[in-house]
């Protein structure tokens, strides 16, 4: 047995105090591990960076030696001893929906980032010990006692979160007799009935597209924050969603949010944590996982996220294309979808992770998987006279290699593909899952199939739609976030990062877009600041070109909504 006790011995310090007993060991050393990375994000963490004053104790209280031989692996000289005790302090201090926090107010912990544990005895039971006070609620998918939960081997643990805080509100409902946990710690006043209407309709509809559920419950942990915020990461039997602002958590925008992420989150229950590329069952905690299937474990997820709240009824046809249209805008304004395939920017993530990274040189599985999935399913849809989609795929991945633990191939998802399809697919992979072929002409013909009109408007931002630059907020001022590759802006030598301080000589007071509407028959003159030097940058709008980064409108046609109807069955 694995025993851990967790203390907060100065919560403010964001330090969680970790006590780590092995009993029964047998042998002259034993190695101890921390995860590289964490299931639910392809990049590795170096969790080990976090980890301060490492001693470790034989059963006497001893200090015993040990040396660190990796970046995250211990090796302990156990001097004959049948127990040892490690102690050591991990550091917490961003919250999210994939870290550990605490503070005065919870303990929140992913086990993988701070359980050390030993490779050989994965499968051995770990016990968790939890010192908390007495009047903090403990929620987890986790067997729990009191104050001690419980994890059949270390695989479970890893992928098993957990929050403990006196502010955790709860509820639950069932479909098809599984109990669905609903818990919600932060300063929020969930509407649980609103909230359970909508999550029964969209899990009825999960369950019955897979035709099964894995597990035999689920908790969804909701930890809300005061500020806007958006992250969501999938566990077997759990998520954590991190969603804010918690005064909104019931209506708008927020709200939206809240259903998209969790319907995103709850299909990984199936696609990833059951269905996995072969390169990560089993999941190896000590290095890169590399996979270039991340279209499938990440796309179809997100492309089946949105779709199943459509065809579940909580998301109107028009609700359901904003969302879809915000895919199309991240994908058309990514100039890296030139440069790096999708599968090769899936093998990427490890190097890079999911923040932007350098520009212009990858795409994202999320956004580009989502379209190749959606086309994937509209052609399949097409070439069959509208019995099979990319369901019948799905399925065919969940019982032929989830329920069997087994993991697939590359070659195999393509050939699957195919099969359903009834047609060969390799130029259609070769072109947009391998290649960089753009993607606006098959869009065009599965929006034309299912009766969807797709309008290319420009942007009504003037800095995006006639100089070819997008900004963020910086201040009273504007910060170039990217710049359109041959642009005008381009052109004038602008860099991304460059602060914008004034437009034809008028300085900003939170007013650039104003300013740039204003002048946007004239050619502009920006003074900007460049790693703190000042400069004049004159950019002339282009001559042939009449817009930049494009936005784009979802429309069903009028009287003419057959195949959208075919499609919307085919995915309930």
């Amino acid at each position: 047995m694995i025993h851990y006790k967790l203390h907060l011995k100065n919560p403010s310090s964001h330090y969680i105090d970790v006590d780590l007993t092995i009993n029964d060991i047998t042998s002259t050393t034993i190695e101890l591990q921390l995860p590289a990375w964490r299931p639910g994000r392809y990049e590795l963490g170096n969790f080990a960076k976090n980890v301060k004053h490492v001693e470790v104790f034989d059963e006497q209280g001893n200090a015993l030696k040990y040396s660190k031989t990796t970046k995250d692996l211990w090796l302990i000289e156990t001097s004959n001893t049948k127990q040892i005790k490690v102690t050591y302090s991990y550091y917490t201090s961003e919250i999210n929906a994939g870290n550990c926090y605490a503070d005065e107010t919870q303990l929140y912990v992913n086990p993988v980032h701070l359980c050390m544990y030993v490779p050989n005895r994965k499968n051995e039971q770990h016990i968790v010990e939890l010192d908390i006070p007495n009047n903090y609620k403990i929620a987890t998918s986790l067997l729990v006692d009191h104050k001690t939960l419980t994890a059949h081997s270390f695989d479970e643990l890893a992928d098993s979160p957990f929050i403990a805080s006196a502010k955790i509100q709860s509820d639950f409902y069932e479909v098809n007799g599984i109990k669905f946990w609903l818990h919600f710690n932060g300063e929020c006043k969930p509407d649980f009935n609103k909230i359970k209407t909508d999550f029964i309709k969209f899990t009825q509809t999960q369950i019955s597209f897979w035709g099964s559920f894995p597990v035999n419950y689920y908790h969804f942990i909701f930890q809300v924050l005061p500020f806007k915020f958006y992250h969501g990461v999938e566990h077997q039997k759990s998520t954590v969603i991190a969603l804010g602002q918690g005064y909104s958590i019931n209506s708008g925008a927020t709200y939206e949010s809240l259903l998209g992420v969790s319907s995103h989150e709850l299909f990984h229950t199936w696609n990833i944590k059951y269905i996995r590329p072969i390169e990560m069952l089993p999941y190896d905690f000590t290095k890169e996982n590399y996979a270039r299937t991340g279209y499938v474990y990440e796309g179809f997820t997100t492309y089946y996220g949105d779709v199943m709240l459509l065809t579940s009824g909580v998301f109107s046809p028009e609700q359901y294309f904003e969302t879809l249209e915000e895919r199309l805008v991240k994908h058309f304004h990514n100039y890296g979808r030139f440069n790096l395939s999708v599968a090769d920017s899936s093998w990427d993530t490890w190097l890079d992770g999911y923040v932007p990274g350098s520009p212009y040189r990858k795409t994202s599985i999320y956004d580009e998987g989502n379209l190749i999935a959606f086309m994937l399913d509209v052609m399949i849809m097409r070439h069959t006279n509208n019995t099979k989609s990319l369901k019948d795929v799905c399925r065919i991945l969940y019982n032929e290699f989830g329920k069997k633990n087994k993991g697939y191939t590359e070659n195999e998802v393509i050939a699957i593909c195919e099969t359903f399809a009834g047609i060969s697919l390799k130029d259609f992979f070769a072109n947009y899952v391998y290649g960089n072929a753009n993607f606006e002409i098959p869009l065009n013909e599965c929006f034309a199939y299912l009766d969807i009109e797709m309008q290319k408007t420009p942007s009504h931002n003037v800095c995006e739609a006639l100089y070819g630059f997008k900004t963020i907020d910086f201040g009273n001022n504007r910060k170039i976030s990217l710049i359109a590759p041959d642009s005008p802006s381009w052109d004038a030598k602008l860099s991304i990062g460059d602060e914008i301080l004034a437009v034809n000589g008028y300085t900003l007071k939170n007013d650039f877009n104003d300013w740039m509407t204003y002048f946007k028959d004239e050619d502009i003159e920006l003074t900007i600041s460049s790693n703190q030097l000042l400069k004049s940058i004159k950019i002339f709008k282009s001559e042939t070109k009449l817009s930049y980064f494009d936005m784009f409108r979802l429309k069903q046609k009028e009287n003419s909504n057959f195949n959208f109807n075919k499609w919307v069955l085919l995915n309930s």
